[in-house]
């Protein structure tokens, strides 16, 4: 199913007047003693000229709800069945305070990094709740995902609304079971490769962007 393109919401226009959006990942080694390809180039999945992902905020000590996109002017797509974001709502966002430079101290760092940015539930579930008028979503909130589509182990940016989307579950979901998706299994599997040197951060992170189902396939990694 396509993706009905609308008006962006004015939650989304800072990126657009704001000049040279990007990833915020400048290129470098991963794992120390690898070598780990740039993006674009052969083997990493991801195309020289890659659409620049916009970047929020980063890490805050109080974290506030963010506005989200107006009620209704979100639209899912769906590839064999499994939801996508609508790329106008949810073009994702990356965290400054991660980049390939600093992979060892952040997102690979033994003990967890993702636990010390979260935004707490307090925020998140106004956001939500908002978030799902905004994707039009009439299921249980409690079967689907307020979820990170750069995940915080990739270096999404932990409370930017660029980076969010009300994720159903999967076909086939019992109602009523609580969440259930093969997203976040990607987002494992894309993390061990970036901490692993295989593949660079900002290719995981266009390749996540791009296409959640494909992101693996992509990058070599299935």
């Amino acid at each position: 199913m396509g993706c009905i393109h609308r008006a962006a919401p004015p939650v989304l226009l800072s990126c657009l007047l704001l000049a040279g959006c990007s990833s915020g990942t400048p290129s470098g080694s991963g794992a120390p003693g690898k070598s780990v390809p740039a993006a674009g180039a052969s083997g990493t999945g991801i195309p020289a000229g890659a659409t620049k992902i916009p970047v929020g905020a980063g890490p805050q000590g109080t974290y506030t709800v963010q506005q989200q996109p107006s009620a209704g002017s979100c639209h899912y797509r769906y590839e064999k069945g499994e939801p996508l974001e609508d790329p106008a709502c949810t073009p994702g966002a990356t965290s400054p305070a991660v980049t390939q430079a600093n992979l060892g101290s952040t997102i690979c760092r033994k003990g967890g990094y993702t636990k010390n940015v979260r935004p707490p539930e307090s925020v998140t579930r106004k956001e939500k709740q908002l978030n799902a008028a905004s994707y039009g979503y009439k299921g249980s909130l409690g079967d689907a995902e307020y979820d990170h589509l750069i995940s915080l182990q990739l270096g999404g940016d932990p409370n930017d609304a660029r980076n969010f989307w009300v994720e159903p579950a999967d076909p086939g979901h019992k109602p009523g079971s609580g969440v259930n998706n093969k997203k976040d299994p990607v987002e494992t599997k894309l993390h061990t490769a970036v901490c692993s040197g295989k593949v660079t951060l900002s290719a995981a992170q266009q390749a996540i962007v791009s296409d959640w189902t494909t992101a693996l396939s992509r990058l070599g990694l299935t």
